[in-house]
């Protein structure tokens, strides 16, 4: 009989060079070919997913034949705007700076937010700094609500627990910012005749970690077949800079520090990637606690975490319905 090769952190790894390699011959053949289009758009947040994304459409079609977008706003982190300057400037890409505040307060998108953290935090004022977090999922079976986070110009923080209605305002007020610079993203693409890429990973794609027709629009997406590890080992390859490279993954979204754990995964990256591939195929509780550290116990729950978002993302997946049939 074969023997079965155990579960461990390394059964991510893959062969970067051929993966690349198949990346942009794709990209290619369906820019070109299926698309008819001269070109891509890539938004560039200084994140490793969109450096990478833009260093394979450049190898793909050329750097003539890649437009780069920074769109910062009010809340962003300072290293975002500095990042994407640099990432686009070492894949020699024409780019160009889109501060989106402006447009954002035409929305209402900060008032309707500062009015929901207003209805459950007493003195909340705007201005304050500000971000929504989860508690872990290892920690207890409770049902896991959003708290906000607030930070006064005192320097005092507060954590407030949500109620469902602030917690739906507040994150359908900041969901204008991703469709915001997706407005952006495929105005430059009509101009030139480029298309549209998108730039989430397996994880954010499978996990539901997008905004529907926000980041989660796009004509093709590079990168949503690759755990975030296997991204990693992309930029590796791609000589993605360094100061990219080790920058961890962030929502980017609230004017306090904010990881992608504390907002959404409640795990790192790396272990919830190792997760979902474990849940995926079925993978024994048992092999995954013990490659990671975890107990039988916490593994469940991360996998009921996991089931409970793929349920979740059905609607962000799913394509507009229509009445079939002829009329009667």
């Amino acid at each position: 009989m074969p023997m079965t090769v155990p579960f461990s952190k390394d059964v991510l790894s893959i062969d970067a060079e051929g993966e690349v390699d198949r990346i942009c011959e794709w990209i290619g053949d369906t820019v070109r070919g299926m698309m008819k289009r001269q070109g891509v758009v890539v938004a560039l947040s200084g994140g490793i997913d969109s450096s990478v994304v833009g260093s394979l459409c450049v190898r793909a079609l050329g750097a003539e034949r890649v437009f780069g977008l920074l769109m910062p706003e009010r809340d962003s982190s300072a290293d975002t705007e500095r990042l994407g300057w640099l990432i686009a400037s070492h894949l020699g890409i024409e780019h160009t700076l889109r501060d989106i505040t402006d447009l954002l307060t035409a929305f209402d998108c900060y008032q309707l937010r500062d009015e929901a953290i207003a209805s459950v935090v007493p003195g909340y004022r705007p201005g304050w700094k500000h971000k929504l977090v989860l508690p872990s999922v290892t920690d207890s079976d409770m049902y896991r609500v959003f708290s906000v986070v607030v930070e006064a110009p005192d320097g005092r923080v507060t954590r407030t627990r949500l109620s469902a209605n602030a917690s739906r305002q507040i994150v359908a007020a900041t969901n204008f910012k991703q469709r915001t610079r997706k407005a952006l993203e495929y105005y430059h693409a009509d101009r030139l005749n480029y298309v549209v890429a998108g730039t989430p990973n397996l994880l954010e794609y499978d996990q539901g970690f997008f905004v529907k027709l926000g980041d989660g629009a796009a004509d093709l997406k590079p990168i949503a077949h690759l755990y975030k590890t296997q991204v990693y080992q992309l930029a590796g390859y791609l000589g993605i800079p360094e100061e990219i490279r080790h920058r961890p993954p962030t929502t980017d979204t609230y004017s306090l520090p904010q990881s992608q754990e504390e907002f959404y995964f409640s795990l790192p990256w790396d272990q919830i990637d190792l997760c979902l591939y474990a849940r995926t195929n079925d993978v024994p509780v048992a092999e995954v606690g013990a490659a990671l550290g975890l107990t039988e116990e916490q593994v469940e729950r991360v996998f009921r975490d996991i089931d409970s978002k793929r349920r979740m993302a059905q609607y962000l997946h799913r394509e507009p319905q229509g009445v079939t049939g002829a009329p009667r």
